[in-house]
């Protein structure tokens, strides 16, 4: 029987300042832009958990929520949710903080699919998650239901 690994050993968060260059004409944050700091997390997430490299198979699901502007602080919180045989599930919460008043809003989740590779980027065999939270819970109780769309979608 495979190690199941608690979920809070995958558990990262990063903290990033939105910056000038980080925005549209708009004044707020880039879609593109989140979604390369969520993409990095999941990997960082990934990897804790399988202690190899990993490479993005795919992101399910992207929902902005919100936005976040200039001078706002974005905390990113990713955690491995589920596993395959070499596959891992992480889900993504961003939340923004404003500096002044302190207070959180979530603006963006996601979920993304994470591969483990060997030095030869051939896919290789990881442990799987126990999670703990009652979300991680709930998360993990749909992970075959998200498996079965995400192969509906690829024949």
């Amino acid at each position: 029987m495979e190690e199941k690994l608690s979920a809070s050993i995958s558990r990262t968060i990063q903290t990033k300042l939105v910056l000038p260059p980080d925005t549209n004409h708009m004044g707020t944050i880039f879609g593109g832009t989140v979604l390369s700091c969520i993409d990095e997390i999941a990997a960082i997430t990934a990897m804790k958990h399988s202690k190899k490299v990993v490479v993005t198979a795919s992101i399910d699901t992207v929902n902005f929520l919100s936005s976040a502007k200039v001078g706002d602080i974005l905390i990113l919180e990713g955690v491995v949710i589920s596993t395959g045989r070499t596959s891992m599930e992480v889900y993504v919460k961003v939340e923004c903080q404003n500096l002044q008043t302190g207070e959180r809003t979530t603006t963006t989740t996601a979920i993304l699919t994470m591969v483990a590779v060997n030095s030869d980027g051939i896919p290789t065999p990881v442990n799987g998650v126990e999670p703990e939270t009652e979300e991680e819970k709930r998360l993990f109780i749909r992970a075959k239901d998200r498996k079965k769309r995400r192969l509906k979608i690829n024949d």
